[in-house]
């Protein structure tokens, strides 16, 4: 860090960052830090966590208190966020298995020097013999300033990334008791923070909890009919010139999704922990570095870390395993503010696959019950009739909703607010569905079926097995004749979610009507449920609720910039240059500018350097390395 910025904390943000104000708890979460205090700290992607341990290290190296040592679960994110530190001029390095030993002895050096601001590994790292025994060196002269441990949900076992490396980090506070500590992550409920709080002995932190509403993002969540085709259609009539990311549970899915997007003309890569890691790498790389629109098919191996802010869309064509999961995926999507989808599909099969994954795991009961719940959560949130987003923040404890008690929470930005789903009395079908389920075991004792076998049997099918069971027999057999295929398992999976109904995976998937649905069985009462959407399945991605409101997004983000003719040309020139920059310096090229801070020069056209000064995202080291070349293109292409 260059020894003429100022040791305030607004002055390294506007000097070293280039950024006008703090925003949110960025200023009450560095104070505390900086006032040798721990800090626990939830903000949502794209609301600025990082500047919480940057702007302090560059304040504590700048007062000769000593190196801030961050804690972080990936290579590739060391690599990034080290390269964008160095384009600010800042004296920042990584410590992990990529280098050579020759590499990271001359980095402990520095170390040792004072030379670095700030040092990255992985936990792995933290937890060595030899490397505690630097920091114990460190520590003993009083040149360790603070810990940072980035992504801190992985310390949790309830936590959706959960890594037993970062159970180890209680050596932190044991071994270096007066090093102050902050806990960084965007996804974590009530549960998840408990455990990083016990397990990172953080219990006197301050806590620093930031709404987790993201306004720009639209949630949509349809039923699954024809997983393949319902996403072709969303990326084609949508987002067919832009960059996302799709989730799928399996490999093999991956391959598959990936090869059918590109028989049909879209840009499209696998990513999963089959393939080879120097193939994983390139596809990473095309995907964060090149500026030609690429969708990233993928499984949750990819994600952590990928800070690309102009992600348009985030699907997922099979259910995550809870809404912590789902947050922090869909998350990835309009970093930069700008309107961005969150769209998944989902059916029954994906709730007995999630549940089956659950009842399988070698995982003690008290374990297996809070996955149970977390999943049900995500079940409530696939099938409420209400706010998606309403839900969300409800889940996360967000005040957000709170303060709207009079009246249903309402975002204006999800499917259920811009396209209200119609909703029926489903009690009889529902009592017949359950009878079934019993009719069937009382035909067939010490047997159970599962959901197909049911719903053929309500529908007056034959079927091998429904023949050599003789259940044309039952007394349910035919009853929902006139009710669709996909309508039945619309209800099913909705009496699965309230819990009249379980599915047994123990026994083949057989399901089982619980003590709340006999219950029911028995009451006279209306049963109000979502209707199934069969007539508009294929169609999802045209209707008014798939499609946000970019005036909508825009109001409540404020980075979207309207320009004419010249500014659209001196954008594009100036996406052009960056590219060329980007690859010379082997960093994706929003490291180099974000593409608002672009479109802000674009607007302003500035002609001097104390112009392009006051553009938001220009520090003192990108104004001096680049200032003279961004006003080159800009005068290129004035009227």
């Amino acid at each position: 860090m260059s020894s003429d910025v100022a040791q305030s904390p607004l002055s390294v943000l506007n000097t070293v960052f280039g950024y006008p104000a703090f925003r949110g708890n960025q200023q009450a979460v560095i104070e505390q830090v900086i006032g040798g205090g721990h800090a626990l700290v939830l903000m949502p992607t794209g609301a600025g966590k990082s500047l919480c341990y940057q702007i302090p290290a560059l304040v504590q190296a700048q007062a000769g208190r000593g190196i801030t040592i961050v804690v972080s679960p990936l290579i590739a994110l060391m690599h990034d966020q080290v390269g964008a530190l160095h384009e600010l001029g800042v004296s920042a390095e990584f410590l992990n298995s990529s280098q050579t030993p020759a590499q990271a002895s001359a980095i402990e050096r520095r170390l040792f020097n004072g030379d670095i601001a700030l040092l990255y590994a992985a936990p792995e790292r933290i937890n060595q013999i030899r490397f505690l025994g630097t920091l114990d060196v460190l520590y003993n002269r009083g040149a360790l300033a603070l810990f940072a441990i980035d992504e801190a949900h992985c310390v949790s076992q309830w936590g959706h990334d959960f890594r037993p490396e970062y159970r180890a980090l209680t050596v932190l506070h044991e071994r270096f008791p007066n090093t102050p500590r902050i806990a960084l992550t965007a996804t974590a409920d009530a549960l998840t923070r408990a455990d990083i709080v016990e397990r990172l002995q953080l219990h006197r932190a301050a806590q620093f909890v930031s709404s987790f509403d993201r306004p720009n993002i639209h949630y949509q969540l349809t039923e699954k009919v024809d997983a393949r085709k319902q996403l072709l259609s969303f990326i084609r009539t949508q987002h067919a010139q832009d960059s996302g990311i799709v989730y799928c549970t399996s490999r093999k899915t991956v391959e598959e999704v990936a090869a059918m997007l590109r028989d049909h003309g879209i840009s499209a890569l696998p990513y999963h922990a089959g393939l080879d890691t120097a193939v994983r790498q390139q596809h990473q790389d095309a995907f964060l570095k090149n500026d030609t629109p690429t969708v990233m098919v993928a499984t949750i191996a990819f994600g952590m870390g990928i800070d690309k802010p102009d992600v348009r869309f985030v699907a997922h064509i099979d259910l995550p395993k809870n809404i912590e999961g789902y947050y922090q995926e869909t998350g990835r999507a309009g970093r930069d503010g700008e309107p961005a989808n969150a769209w998944l599909c989902y059916g029954l099969q994906d709730v007995v696959n999630q549940r089956r994954m659950i009842d399988d795991s070698p995982a003690d009961d008290s374990y297996k019950t809070v996955m149970r719940g977390k999943l049900d959560a995500l079940l409530g949130l696939a099938e409420t009739v209400e706010c998606r987003r309403g839900r969300l923040l409800a889940y996360f404890d967000d005040q957000t909703v709170a303060t709207h008690p009079a009246q249903p929470y309402r975002c204006n930005n999800c499917d259920n607010c811009l396209n209200p789903p119609r909703t029926w009395n489903a009690a009889t079908p529902a009592k017949q569905l359950m009878s079934c389920i019993y009719r069937l075991q009382q035909a067939s004792p010490g047997m159970g079926f599962a959901a197909g076998h049911t719903i053929d049997v309500l529908r007056g099918k034959t079927s091998p097995s429904i023949e050599r069971f003789r259940h044309t027999a039952v007394s349910t057999y035919g009853i929902g004749a006139a009710t669709s295929e996909q309508a039945w398992r619309s209800v099913l999976r909705q009496l699965i979610t309230l819990g009249m109904v379980i599915v047994d995976t123990a026994s083949f998937s057989a399901l089982q009507v619980t003590d709340l649905g006999r219950d029911f069985l028995r009451a006279q009462s209306e049963l109000r449920l979502r209707e199934a959407s069969e007539r508009s399945s294929l169609k999802t991605a045209q209707t008014k609720s798939a499609q946000p409101s970019r005036s909508t997004a825009r109001k409540a983000t404020q980075t979207a910039s309207t320009l004419d003719t010249q500014g659209d040309r001196i954008l594009h020139n100036l996406k052009t240059w960056r590219a060329a920059v980007a690859k010379d310096h082997n960093l994706p090229a929003y490291v180099i500018f974000h593409d608002a801070t672009l479109a802000a020069i674009a607007n302003l056209a500035p002609h001097t350097l104390d112009d392009l000064s006051a553009i938001s995202g220009m520090g003192a080291r990108k104004l001096a390395a680049y200032g003279a070349d961004v006003l080159r293109v800009v005068d290129s292409q004035r009227d």
